[in-house]
């Protein structure tokens, strides 16, 4: 794998953060790739802007900011709106469908897959906490960036309190991003 680039942004409280940093131990610990996960958040911290982002490869990382993410997963309107820019032609956007509205910049060849991983987190397992997880079972069935297994070993070993919880969330992640059809930008 030549270097990949992923943005993950939404809003504070999401699990942003904490979803980047997940990804990053299952590519590092579970799969042995070499990443570097940077975040950056607005000082009102729960409510206010939230970016995490991961460069992997194969060799070890030279420069650990992504400068053209092949992957941008935004889980908000003002995510998505502030952090767009970047996006790399031909790349790949995945969106909380209930909350973020595909409007203006997108660059072309850019395919989009819309994940109600809100809604799925609220309704389906029972807490909007386990969104972030959601997303991540959306971003291994669409992309295959990151095993699904490699996730399952990860969110054990993360999370051993509430792994019946955050498995569910994965599973359901991983079926709605294969159901998910992209839509393409022209």
């Amino acid at each position: 794998m030549a270097r990949y680039e992923v943005r993950i942004g939404g809003f504070g409280g999401q699990g942003i953060v904490t979803m980047a940093v997940v990804l990053g131990e299952t590519l590092s610990l579970v799969e042995k790739k070499q990443c570097v996960q940077t975040q950056s958040y607005g000082p009102e911290a729960r409510g206010g802007a939230s970016k995490s982002e991961i460069v992997i490869d194969d060799e070890e990382v030279d420069y650990p900011k992504v400068q053209e993410p092949d992957v941008f997963i935004a889980m908000s309107r003002a995510a998505y709106l502030e952090y767009i820019d970047g996006l790399k032609e031909g790349g790949t956007l995945i969106v909380d469908q209930d909350l973020v509205d595909i409007e203006g910049n997108v660059p072309d060849g850019v395919k989009v897959f819309k994940i109600p991983a809100t809604r799925i987190a609220d309704e389906e397992v029972g807490s909007k906490l386990s969104t972030n997880v959601v997303m991540l079972g959306a971003l291994a069935s669409i992309t295959g960036l990151v095993t699904e297994d490699g996730l399952r070993q990860q969110i054990k070993e993360r999370w051993p309190r509430f792994v019946e919880t955050n498995l569910k969330a994965l599973e359901l992640g991983i079926e709605a991003g294969k159901k998910a059809e992209p839509e393409m930008v022209a």
